[in-house]
């Protein structure tokens, strides 16, 4: 296991399965939270990982995902960057919804792995890219997805800085978010809201209502 790939760790740590919210996709979840960050933590701690949140649906990313199958005039023909990607889960449901072409941005190279695989699992061709795309223009991208980024506040301050930034230009950018303590309370325009099963393991209840929120240039 410690000579495990990235690749071969997520298939050993996940099962091909669904989510109630999304059955339409197929993702390399972990079935159990423990077991796997401690497999992480004791096998792969030498290389400095990351938590894996690649090997779980988070609430805003499946509200995010929710969204764009079930209004794809948001994402088709444009092209799309699912950042802090995570499973790829956005991006995987932009191409199904008739994106021209998307990125899923991560620095987690489990992440990525977790990425291709699903992009795989699902029959779509998804870009994965590992970069620090905050404070960077992103010239070409048309819509920006992104759930659940406002979990602690200096990540939540420096992406929405950035993306209000990224939307000031034109660009279409919509986040995900389960009521975390760091979202913006202004600026933002509220596009839908999904309730979405969670697991008490992860989450401090068994369903969040979680909106999806157009971010707007200025605060």
């Amino acid at each position: 296991m410690n000579n495990a790939s990235p690749p071969d760790f997520v298939r050993d740590n996940t099962t091909l399965t669904t989510t109630p919210l999304l059955p339409e996709i197929q993702l390399h979840l972990a079935t159990e939270v423990t077991p796997l960050w401690q497999a992480t933590e004791e096998t792969l701690a030498a290389t400095n990982l990351p938590p894996p949140y690649w090997a779980f649906a988070w609430p805003g990313g499946q509200a995010v995902a929710r969204l764009v199958l079930d209004r794809p005039e948001l994402v088709a023909g444009r092209s799309v960057l699912d950042f802090a990607a995570g499973t790829g889960l956005v991006g995987i449901a932009a191409m199904k919804a008739g994106a021209a072409r998307v990125q899923s941005c991560d620095i987690d190279r489990f992440s990525l792995a977790a990425i291709a695989l699903n992009a795989e699992a699902n029959g779509v061709e998804v870009k994965p890219v590992s970069a620090d795309l905050v404070g960077r223009p992103l010239p070409g991208i048309d819509v920006v997805l992104a759930g659940d980024v406002c979990y602690e506040r200096p990540m939540a301050e420096r992406v929405t800085a950035w993306l209000r930034g990224i939307a000031a230009t034109g660009t279409l950018v919509l986040l995900g978010d389960p009521g975390r303590a760091y979202f913006p309370a202004s600026g933002v325009e509220k596009l839908a809201a999904y309730t979405v099963p969670t697991s008490l393991e992860l989450e401090d209840r068994e369903a969040r209502e979680t909106a999806i929120w157009r971010l707007l240039p200025d605060a």
